[in-house]
């Protein structure tokens, strides 16, 4: 693209290779803030969506890669790379005051490599314990258990809230309660120090990692086969369209030719699968303001499905359907006869959710006028999905990147202006109506032929990075792969919407009564194992 040809051009000093509508650029760490800066402020072109920072370790470096995209043209994408030989004490400039995403990606790189992000006072570790000895990611980590030895006591509060310099993330007065991590209205084990004046909240502190299982670790050591099953344990809402990510990533490291059969086989199945997640996260935010019947209703619909899923793919929640070539086995028979059924039945109770909550004077009450996310910060935060599309966002990947069968349909991506919790919680049972036209138009026009392309039992990816993006039910989700032509992954980084989504809870949160904090949550659907990994 001329302009982006341009605006790199004016850096003398960097390495550029262009694959496909990806830049990747390579620059010294003394020059990433400058070159950070460029992107994001240009004003003919702001790169103003940081995708993802992901840590490296290639042993005789730590690298750190920033995906950037600019909303202006969001199918193009800057690689930014840069690299310090410096394994004692690793540090590279933070960009937390340009993207307001970057904070909580440098402390997880921080936590996962050792590497220190130079102005950015909140160095804290992410996931694991602030006395954790060791960085998991790095290749020479010794995970002997002597080391690191099962706690028997709970992590001093002090000690998790203390920052650089010495200062604490709250003010010495502050009156500060605990929200989690056993609650029910946390969507997971989510620990949420608040600080409160009065009624009113002044900050939100998340804590992760109560249920982080080290999944990007164990995909080192698995093959790309085996790592399939890991992914629908991430979101396990959106279980198939996180694997159909992983498989496309893999397929494309393969250049491997997959049937169109399986391409609209899956895409029918995702919308399935956004359907049951939208209709879980509409039943649980009603249930949270107080409605136990809609959540009924809700797992009622849901259910339609999952009997679905077990005929065809043999699993409920977790399908375990698509596989590297195409999909595990071919669709049952009555297959189209139920989908066909259910786009129907599920029209019909679109009127009856809307009639039941939407329409409640008091449900609406609650929820318009409060929780305001602009649109600006949305894509500062990295708030893809339906919260980013609320304020007016246009981020679905369908339509940027459209991959396996939406190349073939027509559907709207729903946005919205006002960034009020009632569009977050509106844009969802709209999307569930999207869905079903995506797969009213497939359901009838499955090609034949093949279910899956035959591959070797035994699988080895080039050497070199792969990347996919695809379109889950709370954003974006990514895969990054780095092979060194082995049958295990050298690396594996999965981008997980939903820790951007809790990040926003601290934004949307402040100057909102506490008792409306359990809604805001639940307008922003996150799941929590997406985030701990």
């Amino acid at each position: 693209m001329k302009i982006i040809d341009e605006l790199l051009l004016q850096l003398s000093f960097v390495t550029m290779e262009v694959v496909g509508k990806a830049y990747i650029v390579s620059i010294p760490k003394e020059k990433l803030r400058h070159v950070a800066v460029l992107l994001k402020n240009n004003s003919r072109l702001s790169f103003n969506f940081l995708i993802d920072i992901v840590g490296i370790d290639y042993i005789d470096s730590l690298a750190v890669i920033y995906y950037l995209s600019s909303t202006q043209f969001p199918t193009y994408i800057i690689v930014l790379k840069t690299y310090t030989n410096d394994r004692e004490d690793p540090q590279i400039d933070s960009v937390c005051d340009l993207w307001q995403s970057a904070g909580l990606y440098e402390r997880e790189v921080h936590d996962f490599f050792g590497i220190r992000f130079i102005k950015n006072m909140d160095m804290r570790r992410l996931f694991l314990r602030q006395d954790w000895k060791g960085y998991p990611l790095r290749k020479d980590y010794n995970a002997d258990m002597e080391i690191n030895p099962m706690p028997l006591l709970n992590e001093d509060l002090i000690v998790m809230e203390k920052m650089d310099g010495g200062s604490s993330v709250f003010e010495k007065d502050d009156y500060v309660v605990n929200f989690g991590p056993q609650h029910p209205s946390t969507h997971g084990v989510l620990h949420l120090r608040v600080a409160l004046d009065g009624e009113i909240i002044k900050k939100v502190d998340p804590n992760f990692g109560y249920i982080h299982r080290g999944i990007e670790k164990m995909c080192e050591t698995y093959t790309y086969s085996q790592i399939l099953h890991l992914t629908e344990r991430l979101d396990y809402l959106s279980g198939t369209i996180n694997r159909h990510g992983m498989c496309l990533a893999i397929e494309k490291g393969l250049e491997l030719e997959i049937p169109r059969r399986a391409h609209y086989i899956r895409t029918i199945i995702d919308e399935l699968t956004r359907i049951a997640s939208h209709l879980l996260g509409w039943g649980c935010m009603a249930m949270d303001m107080g409605s136990i019947t809609a959540f009924v209703y809700g797992m009622r619909d849901r259910e339609k499905i999952m009997d679905i899923f077990e005929e065809t793919c043999g699993g409920r929640l977790m399908a375990n359907y698509s596989v590297i070539g195409g999909v595990m086995n071919d669709i049952h028979p009555n297959f189209q006869r139920k989908v066909k059924e259910f786009i129907l039945y599920m029209r019909k109770r679109l009127k009856e959710h809307h009639l039941l909550f939407t329409d409640n004077p008091i449900a609406r009450g609650r929820m318009e006028g409060v929780g305001f996310l602009s649109k600006e910060q949305a894509i500062s935060l990295g708030a893809t999905g339906p919260t980013g599309r609320a304020s007016g966002w246009s981020n679905d990947i369908r339509k940027i990147e459209p991959y396996a069968a939406y190349k073939y349909v027509e559907f709207n991506e729903i946005l919205r202006t006002d960034g009020l919790t009632f569009d977050r919680y509106i844009i969802r049972l709209d999307e569930i109506e999207e869905s079903l036209k995506i797969i009213e138009q497939l359901i009838d026009n499955i090609p034949g032929g093949a279910f899956s392309t035959k591959i070797k039992a035994m699988i080895r990816l080039p050497e070199g990075e792969f990347y996919q993006r695809v379109e889950s039910a709370r954003g974006e989700f990514d895969v990054f792969i780095y092979s060194k032509g082995d049958k295990y992954p050298y690396r594996v980084k999965f981008r997980s919407p939903c820790m951007t989504l809790v990040n926003t809870l601290g934004v949307i949160a402040i100057g909102v009564k506490i008792a409306d904090l359990v809604m805001l949550g639940g307008s922003l659907d996150y799941v929590v194992p997406c985030i701990d990994r």
